[in-house]
């Protein structure tokens, strides 16, 4: 598989014909030391998320989303089969995808003692990028989420959702190819969450992002994903759909329907 990544396509668009970004190859994976206490979080599944797309994983609380997150970001290994993250293995290569994927974490994940400008440039720091570049690059993206005139707050000073506008500003300051999402939301007020879920959607399209985003509210699924992949335990895949701009709200919402008929069984 080629490390290249291929031009990114249009919402909508049959990226079907580019190589994956992402691709799990038969992959099980189970917890315990025998067969007697033996958890079986994933199960033969196989899966591949191509670049630009923004992909909602929908299930239940165990059903192996978390699982599935932790093999993309190189955290875990696989029991069996493959998970290849631009065409390498994140797990035995964690050092390379620096700079190359980003995460937004169900918390904010920011450092109390910095302010929201320095909690930015965090991973630029990382990056080795020269002290007056990763602050302009800090104070485009906080000024592109709306935090103007805060970029002296600490976290404290900062409501929820500004703290997770920091935690977003900080994943896209580095320009990562691949954003990984771990229902960042969930915390927050609907009405802060649904403009969060607008604007970080907006950014992953403009910027020519890939997004994995896990979630468990088919509501969030249905305004974040231009696909949505729902998982039964152990991590089987149960429906995977794309959502095309064009769909009248009939169609979306029998899309809804289907959804909740898979996660009442």
């Amino acid at each position: 598989m080629s490390n290249v990544i291929s031009p990114l396509a249009a919402p909508g668009a049959n990226v079907t014909q580019l190589e994956p970004e992402i691709r799990f190859e038969h992959v099980t994976k189970t917890f315990g030391r025998n067969d007697s206490d033996l958890f079986r979080a994933v199960d033969d599944l196989s899966l591949d998320v191509y670049p630009g797309q923004i992909v909602a994983l929908l299930g239940k609380t165990g059903c192996g989303k978390s699982t599935m997150f932790n093999m993309i970001a190189g955290l875990l290994d696989p029991t069996e089969g493959k998970v290849l993250v631009f065409g390498r293995d994140p797990f035995r290569n964690f050092e390379w995808y620096r700079g190359k994927m980003a995460i937004v974490f169900q918390n904010d994940r920011l450092l109390p003692w910095r302010t929201a400008i320095d909690n930015v440039e965090l991973g630029l720091e990382m990056l080795n990028v020269s002290k007056a570049e990763r602050r302009d690059t800090a104070q485009r993206w906080l000024s592109r989420l709306g935090l103007d005139g805060h970029e002296q707050d600490y976290p404290h000073a900062l409501s929820g959702g500004m703290r997770q506008r920091v935690s977003i500003a900080r994943a896209f300051a580095t320009n990562a190819e691949l954003l990984l999402c771990d229902e960042p939301f969930s915390a927050l007020d609907e009405m802060t969450a649904q403009r969060l879920r607008e604007e970080f959607t907006s950014l992953v399209r403009e910027n020519g992002k890939t997004a994995v985003f896990i979630t468990h509210s088919i509501n969030e699924a249905l305004q974040i994903g231009d696909r949505i992949v729902v998982l039964r335990r152990p991590a089987k895949i149960a429906y995977d759909t794309e959502l095309k701009p064009e769909m009248s709200p009939p169609e979306k919402e029998a899309i809804r329907e289907r959804i909740r008929e898979i996660l009442a069984t």
